[in-house]
């Protein structure tokens, strides 16, 4: 690891970034070009203090996920993310999960929707980063390895991950998530990973085997979802989806049907945020879902 050079290039690439292309607040009174390590922080989840240890060149070395974090925050195209690995010594990640790099102009685009639930989730349904709103609807992330990192996979192996649909809905989203993850496997070029992931999935799941075996293929680009909040009830939304250039990843967003009731549950869920989702006195044992 080279701390002083890791340092030196987390601090070039805050200088460039204003407040507003990451959707912060710009302020009267800044004394810094670019962000504040504060921001920079906020922006990656990490503790301040660890990130200006980062840029002074002390600290342990981060982790993966870390590092993605802060190339998100710091909006690296995929040499600077990889040089910022190497400097780390860390081996530039996979495509895959957390560590999942995403183009600065997605990110900025999922900036953009303030009043909107929206994620970025990998064509293996791996959710990479949420707004505010997406973790009040859809519950916090799930700490998961492997592929279990995957909705589509703790959906046929974990039934805890269904209950943020209503359960007659179940059928639909398993049949549409498996034919989804057929035109992945395919678009992957049948790699290592996406082939690994099928064939535990035949081996975990009856129900995932047989709708494997139709052999159905479609491409999940946009559906009307209820979605059972803790709080609000049953939300009835539309869910679309932006494919990035490789169709790799997408940006999903949840919009309310005009005139439907929907409209004033994401206006209160804009209000109470992920208030009640921390709150002990409600059952949100099962709501880890991060459903894409």
């Amino acid at each position: 690891m080279d701390l002083p050079e890791l340092g030196a290039f987390l601090q070039s690439r805050r200088a460039r970034i204003t407040p507003t292309e990451v959707g912060l607040p710009t302020g009267s009174r800044r004394r810094v070009p670019g962000l504040r390590r504060d921001e920079v922080a906020q922006l990656a989840g990490a503790s301040v203090d660890y990130y200006i240890e980062l840029e002074r060149a002390r600290g342990a070395q981060p982790s993966p996920q870390m590092l993605a974090a802060l190339a998100r925050a710091l909006r690296l195209d995929s040499d600077e993310r990889d040089h910022l690995f190497r400097l780390a010594g860390r081996e530039p990640a996979t495509e895959s999960g957390t560590t999942a790099h995403v183009q600065p102009a997605l990110l900025a685009l999922l900036d953009e929707l303030h009043a909107t639930p929206a994620q970025i989730i990998t064509d293996l349904h791996e959710t990479v980063v949420q707004n505010r709103l997406a973790v009040a609807l859809l519950g916090p992330p799930v700490p998961a390895e492997g592929h279990a990192t995957s909705f589509v996979y703790r959906w046929f192996t974990d039934p805890a991950s269904r209950t943020v649909y209503p359960e007659a809905d179940h059928p639909h989203h398993a049949k549409v998530m498996v034919s989804d993850l057929r035109a992945a496997v395919v678009r992957r070029d049948h790699d290592a990973r996406s082939r690994d992931m099928v064939a535990r999935l035949r081996r975990a799941s009856a129900e995932f085997a047989e709708l494997w075996d139709t052999g159905d293929v479609a491409v999940r680009r946009g559906d009307r979802k209820r979605i059972d909040h803790p709080t609000l009830g049953v939300l009835d939304v539309n869910c679309q989806n932006l494919f990035s250039e490789d169709g790799r990843q997408r940006l999903q967003f949840f919009t309310a049907p005009p005139g439907s009731p929907a409209v004033e549950q994401l206006r209160l869920l804009a209000v109470i945020g992920t208030q009640d989702l921390t709150d002990t006195s409600l059952d949100t044992t099962n709501r880890t879902t991060h459903a894409p």
